[in-house]
């Protein structure tokens, strides 16, 4: 049977990837949208051919049809409509990141294991072919111990000498409180360090970052360059920003053996690139460049996963760990300081 979803928020990512992908998805069908002006709502259900248009949450949570609920709002909103939406008993796939905080991506945790819903992370990169390669060859051994790795994902134009803030119904995005005390960090950062955390199968126990904001006279931070120890003692890289002449992103992993090393695979704009150098494996491959091939798969994933009783690939634990790493991130970035994080599995 067909997954009936209602998109939360109805923004651009919505409308340019996710609704499309959802007619895209197998067994995929969207319900319902939900917009808190009912004009927006209307045009967006026209225009993605949804069942119906909500102005009220509650309503939209209340139609029988909805069996998922994706959260693509405004971050400060991601917490509480995933809350509300796992008590309608409807299941959650939240975009990141998770939450503002550590403790709201918590409580959607426990939310979603009160109602007996699932939860799943929108880390769409985990679905690209190149990163799914890449780990296999890791697990297979073919380039050794992982000794260090770099993620980067950079944005911008030539010419442009500052940042340009967004207003009107993104202004959100210059808010601190509302956008999560940070800014390339949780819009870029943090699916670099879940595609680290999902390559290497480990996780992340200190943090070093240093960034042009987290002050008072500039509290959001355009760009950001961050240090990960993993706890096998692998040096992990993170940089991001949104003021690079050109988009530029790429990944490097250096093992005791060999290297793997892609190119336009995080966010693509032309054709991506893979390749492995070692002694078990020499190997490049190319991938056409399709748009929204990773948010097809991330949509059936999920549905996948509650027809076989399983976790999603990137689950609300994924989220959350993500949140503690840019948690420590800022703290680090506003003290000059390292931050552990502690290996505690959240309890739920």
């Amino acid at each position: 049977m067909s997954l009936g979803w209602a998109i939360a928020g109805i923004g651009s990512h919505a409308d340019l990837k996710i609704a499309p992908a959802m007619k895209r998805a197998q067994d995929s069908r969207l319900v319902a949208v939900y917009s808190r002006d009912q004009g927006r709502a209307d045009a967006f259900a026209e225009a993605h051919c949804a069942d119906a248009a909500y102005s009220s949450l509650d309503a939209m949570l209340a139609d029988s049809r909805v069996d998922a609920v994706f959260v693509a709002s405004p971050n400060y909103l991601h917490a509480p409509q995933a809350i509300r939406a796992a008590a309608a008993g409807k299941h959650v796939l939240a975009e990141k990141p998770m939450a503002n905080s550590v403790s709201a991506a918590a409580a959607m945790i426990d939310a979603c294991r009160d109602h007996g819903v699932t939860l799943g992370m929108g880390f769409e990169l985990r679905f690209h072919p190149a990163h799914l390669w890449a780990r296999r060859l890791i697990d297979e051994g073919a380039i050794g111990r992982i000794r260090l790795a770099h993620g980067q994902w950079g944005r911008g134009n030539r010419g442009e000498p500052e940042h340009l803030p967004r207003t009107g119904l993104r202004g959100w995005w210059e808010t601190p409180e509302l956008i999560g005390e940070a800014s390339v960090l949780v819009g870029l950062g943090v699916h670099v360090f879940d595609l680290i955390r999902f390559l290497l199968r480990e996780e992340v126990v200190e943090v070093v970052a240093m960034t042009d904001g987290q002050t008072d006279s500039q509290p959001l931070e355009h760009i950001a360059t961050i240090a990960l120890r993993m706890s096998s003692g692998t040096i992990a890289q993170v940089m991001c920003g949104r003021m690079l002449p050109d988009t530029q992103n790429d990944l490097a992993l250096y093992g005791s053996d060999g290297r793997i090393a892609t190119r336009e695979t995080i966010w693509e704009a032309r054709l991506g690139r893979a390749e492995v150098v070692s002694a078990m494996v020499n190997q490049a491959e190319t991938y056409e460049y399709d748009y929204l091939a990773n948010f097809v798969a991330e949509l059936e994933d999920f549905h996948d996963a509650l027809k076989q009783d399983r976790a999603p690939s990137a689950t609300g634990d994924d989220g959350l760990r993500a949140a503690r790493i840019t948690a420590a991130a800022i703290e680090s970035a506003k003290t000059g300081r390292a931050v552990k994080i502690t290996p505690v599995v959240h309890s739920h």
